[in-house]
């Protein structure tokens, strides 16, 4: 059974965003990465189909495969560790989840199921600004 990473996408806006930022960090390292401090002990759980889950604005939104974790150094002499992710990114069904800080280890029965493209397009929020449809979710409406 896989495991996987909850991470908050600190500063990003969207989706949109995510992917914007990823690729220029492709075009300008040559590799889709995400560098941080601590390495995951349970890679091998994490590695056997294991996905990182972004959290943007409040809600889990998007999931993308990690593929590898390299260790080494930050710029400052510091340990770090290199997570290696896929290509592509999954949208999910909106989870709300608080702030924190790193990353978290999270369960396959916690992880919010991929949203299917057909729910993508038929949609209630769809049209609708997604900060007016976050807000909708908050408050139980939606």
């Amino acid at each position: 059974m896989p495991l996987h990473i909850i991470k908050l996408a600190v500063g990003v806006e969207d989706v949109d965003h995510l992917i914007q930022l990823q690729k220029q960090r492709l075009a300008r390292d040559g590799a889709l990465v995400h560098v941080t401090r601590n390495t995951p002990k349970r890679e091998d759980e994490v590695l056997d189909g294991g996905s990182i889950y972004w959290v943007i604005r409040r809600f889990i939104r998007v999931r993308q495969r990690l593929i590898g974790f390299e260790r080494g150094v930050n710029d400052e002499g510091r340990p770090a560790c290199t997570l290696m992710l896929g290509p592509v990114l999954v949208a999910t069904e909106l989870k709300e989840h608080r702030a924190f800080q790193g990353w978290r280890y999270m369960d396959k029965a916690d992880a919010p199921p991929d949203l299917s493209q057909s729910a993508q397009e038929n949609s209630a929020t769809s049209g609708m600004p997604g900060a007016m449809a976050d807000e909708l979710r908050l408050l139980g409406l939606l």
